[in-house]
């Protein structure tokens, strides 16, 4: 693709030159048609256009004749023939207040994604296609397909310098001859799409699988996605499984042991090679120091921390029961009592109802109405030393396993909201993470010795033998029903 004005400038360069060698002298006036719009001056015009255009300064160089932007008075330059080079830009040079259009390829699976966020519903939506080709062809099929959707102005953003390049050099450009059909086409739709354009668009490239922050960053990885391939694999093997298994949950080697049946060598060299598990190492499960109850939902340990990642959500509620070490987590806007009501209606759902609750001196603990709720709810409220986090030592260190376990699985889960986040954080710690003293993990010792979830025992029952009218017992009731028993006997049931 060339500009209009550096055709122009080398037809002058070769006019000029060709005009030395059989007159021996220059041009006395040089006509370069340009587009002008109501109000604009000519002169200003024509000095934009010489300091925009490299190729027309070189074209022009040692000139002292007379330039002019209008059309020669000769009948050759008639209206049917006219010619002008338009200098208004539809493209902008800086971002928009507007719709961002995300695209993106993968050079496997031909799809051709292009995704952005509804301004309207805040929700993300995408279009996504296949197209055969390189790479390059397939991703400018995603930005022709953006300009012929989006009529509005709007922000491209895409991790091809290529593309990127092709679609700031296309407004006002021509074609030239390429020899790739399926380019030349999409070329000549772009070009086309731009020219007829009437509000601005921006492009911006930026680097495929970073991990910054930002909606930029978030809107590049959503492209990337939806462009990645979906393949089925064959079943690996119990060690490649782990492996996997770890890759996505990052357990701790105990639960990788209890999981997969593997050696407690092999369990230790998988979380040894994790890059994620390697900075954020997470401990094995251990009693720690503060009193602990003696069954789960005896004693709980409630508090809040802080994770930016979540925005405004960042207010985290976090309980934890002391015997079993099972956890819940919530994510709220706020630190204020009805945050902290809401939080452990969502816990008593999950862990069921404790017997005492040890918080902090904290306005949301000790304020009225969470007062009020746990007497409703009959819990037994205790707090510790004021401005001593000694108390709450299970508790923070539950603060700082849930950061972890939020760093380990930020590289699959960082496009998530937080709720989905916490859930995965929370399944890996209370499903799948355990230490090789206590193999159970901590959700099968919650409920597993929950007094408050024991089956009821069957009573004994007598039984008479329509036979010999004799009565037996007593025996085990197995399960019974409407006009029906079954009871355990010394000859069976």
């Amino acid at each position: 693709m060339t500009w209009p004005q550096d055709l122009v400038a080398e037809l002058i360069r070769k006019a000029r030159m060709q005009i030395r060698e059989l007159a021996g002298c220059d041009f006395k006036c040089i006509h370069i048609p340009i587009k002008l719009q109501s109000g604009q001056i000519t002169k200003v015009m024509l000095e934009n256009l010489l300091q925009n255009s490299e190729t027309l300064q070189f074209a022009l160089d040692s000139y002292s004749g007379q330039i002019s932007i209008h059309q020669p008075a000769h009948k050759i330059f008639n209206l049917e023939a006219r010619f002008t080079l338009k200098l208004k830009n539809i493209q902008s040079w800086k971002p928009l207040k507007a719709l961002t259009v995300f695209t993106d390829v993968s050079g496997r699976s031909h799809k051709s994604v292009m995704t952005w966020k509804d301004q309207q519903t805040q929700q993300w939506e995408a279009d996504i296609a296949e197209v055969e080709g390189s790479p390059q062809v397939a991703e400018l099929a995603a930005v022709v397909r953006t300009f012929e959707r989006f009529s509005e102005p709007f922000n491209l953003v895409t991790d091809s310098a290529y593309v990127a390049g092709v679609v700031s050099r296309a407004e006002h450009s021509i074609l030239q001859e390429v020899s790739n059909a399926a380019l030349f086409q999409l070329l000549s739709k772009l070009i086309k799409l731009i020219s007829l354009r009437e509000h601005p668009f921006y492009i911006m490239h930026t680097r495929s699988y970073t991990e910054l922050p930002g909606f930029i960053a978030e809107g590049n990885r959503r492209a990337d996605a939806l462009a990645a391939p979906v393949e089925m694999a064959p079943l690996p093997n119990v060690f490649q499984q782990a492996k996997i298994s770890h890759e996505l949950f990052h357990q701790n080697a105990p639960g990788l042991v209890r999981r997969f049946n593997i050696t407690h060598e092999q369990a230790k060299a998988i979380v040894a090679t994790c890059p994620s598990c390697h900075q954020h190492a997470l401990p094995t499960i251990n009693v720690g120091t503060n009193p602990r109850g003696l069954h789960s939902c005896e004693l709980w340990q409630t508090d809040i921390t802080h994770i930016p990642q979540f925005g405004k959500q960042k207010c985290v509620h976090v309980s934890v029961d002391t015997f079993s070490s099972a956890v819940y987590a919530s994510a709220h806007a706020g630190e204020k009592s009805w945050d902290a009501i809401t939080h452990l209606v969502q816990a008593f759902s999950f862990m069921g109802i404790p017997k005492s609750l040890k918080t902090d001196n904290g306005p949301a603990y000790i304020s009225k109405e969470f007062c009020n709720f746990l007497q409703q709810w009959g819990v037994e409220h205790k707090t510790g030393i004021p401005h001593s986090p000694t108390g709450q030592a299970i508790v923070e260190r539950t603060h700082r396993d849930l950061k972890r376990v939020l760093s380990q699985q930020q590289r699959v889960l960082k496009i998530e909201p937080p709720s989905i986040r916490l859930a995965k954080a929370l399944f890996m710690m209370n499903f799948l993470n355990c230490s090789f003293e206590a193999p159970n993990p901590p959700i099968v010792r919650h409920f597993g010795k929950s007094k408050q979830l024991t089956l009821e025992e069957k009573p004994p029952v007598l039984i008479k033998d329509p036979e010999s009218g004799r009565t037996e017992g007593p025996h085990d009731l197995v399960t019974w029903g409407q006009g029906y028993s079954c009871v355990s006997t010394p000859s069976g049931l």
